[in-house]
């Protein structure tokens, strides 16, 4: 079960903030496997003064229309697939709804199946 944080510049349309939550979906769904319909996905749009991407670091020019995508998963993936995840984000959102690749910013935090409660005060995985 993903949890997915997006955090961009405040100002996109409802369409462009749907396709970003919808894309990212697909991405899991298509390169590490997630079940269908396992969408849990928020949006923070942030002030332009209350974000930096670091403008040049490794090497990548960003924009100020950065995307930054956290994404809180099982832990047990391995390096290939976690690949295969980034690139497939970059793709999909690079066409839908149209963020330049170097304008995407991803982190995964892997917890143990413990670490979720899904509602009702339980621990589903555990």
């Amino acid at each position: 079960m993903p949890f997915t944080q997006i955090s961009l510049k405040k100002g996109k349309s409802a369409e462009f903030r749907s396709a970003l939550m919808e894309e990212i979906y697909l991405a899991m769904r298509e390169s590490i496997g997630i079940p269908e319909d396992d969408r849990f996905a928020i949006i923070s749009e942030l002030e332009p003064g209350n974000f930096n991407n670091s403008g040049n670091y490794a090497g990548i020019h960003r924009s100020d229309d950065v995307v930054f995508i956290q994404i809180t998963l099982n832990a047990g993936r391995s390096v290939e697939l976690k690949k295969a995840l980034y690139s497939e984000i970059a793709k999909r959102l690079s066409i839908n709804p149209g963020v330049r690749s170097e304008d995407i910013v991803i982190s995964l935090i892997e917890v143990a199946k413990e670490d979720w409660s899904l509602g009702n005060g339980e621990a589903q995985y555990a």
